[in-house]
């Protein structure tokens, strides 16, 4: 299983941006997916998770801004980041969970300055 996250770039404070994580193959929909972010000089952090039933999970510092969600036919999982702090930036990773296999994918780049 492969996966690759993309979307990232420099966004300015209070806008938006949409990252994608793409899966080879079909079991993205079997899995639950998850989000996470590493800032420089800092630990890995989780930042949304979605169950194969869609149920979601967010850490408290995006509660209200960041949206994940998912295409099951297109193997691909959505983070819509609104209303983005600089304090978002970092590198984003997208994990799948499968039969007790964790699977990452590459990290895109987040930066929110000005």
């Amino acid at each position: 299983v492969q996966l690759q996250a993309s979307g990232g770039g420099l966004v300015q404070p209070g806008g938006s941006l949409k990252l994608s994580c793409a899966a080879s193959g079909s079991i993205l929909g079997n899995g639950a997916v998850g989000w996470y972010r590493q800032a420089p000089g800092k630990q890995r952090e989780p930042v949304a998770t979605i169950t194969p039933g869609g149920s979601t999970n967010y850490a408290d510092s995006v509660k209200g801004r960041f949206t994940i969600s998912r295409d099951n036919a297109k193997n691909t999982v959505y983070l819509q980041m609104n209303s983005v702090k600089p304090e978002d930036t970092a590198v984003y990773y997208c994990k799948l969970s499968f039969v007790l296999v964790d699977y990452w994918g590459k990290g895109t780049l987040v930066t929110v300055s000005s």
